[in-house]
């Protein structure tokens, strides 16, 4: 596999951990996993999303920028690879649906100054999963906290995701997740390593699970 730096996206529930979790340890790579826990704000905004958002939004935007700038400057000899589960500019997504339009625009003139600073995957992975499967997943792992989100948010983020990158045509491997099982199921898994060691050089790929 030609790509250094592979990304994972996709909607809450989606897989994305679990899937950089298998391909780190498949490609013997760095892994770069989103410290959501670390968020004092997490829990606060779904139970008060209008009082919490810009400083949730804030707070993941800095955390994500520390942990990729950090990550990303620092040379491994043994490791060529790194695999992280989310993009950073999945903070412009969030804040777009969460947000006021006023405190979007500070938002984004923030993010504008940051962004350039960020190391961008050469190849991005987006696990596409309806929302029923979302909330199946998300009921699954027990997070007291998302168990209540409701599914008109979730249509909301797909339309948000998928909407970003089709504008912006970035390099993607996208894959209809509505079965995915890449813990019990190998050619899952067999299915994305073989799409990535295609080594694509430009455009947007679909592939469906088995």
């Amino acid at each position: 596999m030609k790509y250094n730096f592979v990304t994972i996206e996709g909607n809450i529930g989606a897989g994305k951990t679990t899937l950089a979790n298998l391909l780190s340890k498949h490609y013997n790579a760095r892994l770069i996993l989103e410290e959501f826990a670390d968020n004092p704000f997490l829990p606060k905004f779904y139970e008060s999303p209008e009082q919490y958002a810009f400083p949730l939004e804030l707070f993941f935007m800095a955390e994500r920028y520390k942990q990729l700038k950090e990550l990303l400057q620092t040379k491994d000899m043994f490791q060529q690879v790194t695999v992280s589960d989310y993009l950073f500019t999945k903070c412009l997504l969030f804040a777009k649906v969460n947000l006021p339009d006023e405190e979007f625009r500070l938002y984004q003139k923030l993010f504008d100054i940051i962004n350039p600073q960020i190391v961008q995957p050469d190849i991005l992975i987006y696990l596409h999963s309806p929302v029923n499967k979302l909330q199946e997943n998300i009921k699954k792992r027990n997070r007291q906290y998302e168990l209540g989100i409701p599914n008109d948010y979730l249509f909301i983020l797909q339309e948000t995701y998928t909407q970003y990158i089709k504008q912006h045509n970035i390099k993607t491997i996208f894959v209809d997740a509505s079965n995915a099982d890449f813990l019990g199921n190998d050619e899952h898994l067999k299915v994305i390593t073989d799409a990535l060691d295609k080594n694509y050089d430009t455009g947007q790929h679909y592939i469906t699970l088995p």
